[in-house]
């Protein structure tokens, strides 16, 4: 039995089931250098009776006859503080620069422990578990306010776009397909300069289901090939083209060494969003979809959408994380 997991035009599932970080504080600080403060104090009252021998050093002091190292901790705390206020300062400088109306929160540092990736009920195809094929997920699995940002094709290239990303220190991940990169490998060389990781989309983003195997390796491997050749890597991430699959994409992806096949739960548009969940809402850990496109698809450029999105997203207590960093 042959089994094809497809979507409609827009990506979203038919019979689907649905499933149902800011500064950081100060006080650590201002303790710390309260604590060297009475170290201080404390090591200058025992002047009196006593060798060196009988006193015991005060909290956080060495015995050493060199100068005492609270001046420097006093300096690398205080260094400290001072970069986190420039790095904000930076970053406030960037919203504003970019028109945003808040700062994007800053995401949490990735679980030490990857999460289990699972294929999503639903979204198996024959065999799935038994041929240890790439699972299939919309959401990584996370209790924190996060989300992950994907970008697919590469079809529009706009320069504003790299720097509006770079400027405002916003990770996501990039889908390609080389009929539509071919004509400017370097741009996405530029993109991957800043951490962006470049994955698997097809050669020529065909409908999957409609080929043979051969066909649909040839469509894969072929991909991990031009990736390889001109950014050195071969992803491990794929995604098929408009959502669908069947067995024998997986099997073909595994094949070609691709370890996970992401699609995603929202699609961010210029002007509008897109939702796979009946409560039309964000969720912790879901991936969001969007597209490099600009005025002549959209009503509107690549830092438009990023605005968008990134509105709904701070608005809503969200931080953008990185995906690869929690594969």
């Amino acid at each position: 039995m042959r089994v094809v997991v497809q979507n409609d035009e827009n990506g979203a599932a038919v019979g689907w089931r649905g499933r149902g970080p800011g500064r950081r504080p100060r006080g650590a600080v201002r303790c710390g250098l309260g604590l060297l403060v009475a170290a201080a104090l404390a090591s200058g009252c025992v002047q009196g009776g006593g060798s060196d021998a009988d006193v015991r050093p005060a909290l956080g002091q060495q015995q050493s006859s060199s100068a005492p190292p609270a001046a420097g901790a006093h300096a690398e705390l205080l260094g400290g503080e001072k970069a986190e206020k420039a790095e904000e300062a930076a970053r406030v400088a960037a919203a504003r620069r970019w028109g945003l109306d808040r700062v994007p929160l800053v995401a949490p540092a990735p679980p030490a422990k990857k999460p289990r990736i699972t294929t999503r009920d639903g979204f198996e195809v024959d065999d799935h578990e038994e041929l240890g094929l790439p699972p299939v997920f919309t959401t990584i699995p996370t209790k924190k306010k996060i989300v992950f940002l994907t970008i697919d094709d590469g079809a529009e290239k706009d320069p504003a776009f790299l720097r509006m990303m770079r400027d405002l220190k916003i990770p996501y991940s990039a889908f390609l397909s080389n009929y539509l990169v071919k004509d400017d490998y370097g741009y996405f060389r530029k993109m991957q300069d800043t951490g962006v990781v470049l994955n698997n989309h097809t050669l020529h983003h065909p409908y999957l289901p409609g080929l043979s195997y051969a066909e649909q390796k040839r469509e894969i491997c072929g991909m991990q090939d031009v990736i390889e050749k001109r950014y050195g890597r071969r992803p491990t991430l794929f995604r098929p083209p408009y959502g669908n699959y069947n067995q024998d994409t997986l099997r073909a992806a595994k094949a070609c060494g691709i370890k996970y096949a992401p699609l995603w739960d929202e699609e961010v548009f210029v002007d509008h969003w897109e939702y796979r969940e009946w409560d039309q809402d964000l969720h912790p850990g879901d991936i969001v979809l969007s597209h490099f496109r600009g005025r002549d698809d959209w009503k509107g450029t690549m830092p438009d959408m990023v605005r968008r999105f990134l509105k709904k997203v701070t608005d809503k207590g969200y931080a953008v994380a990185r995906l690869e960093d929690y594969l």
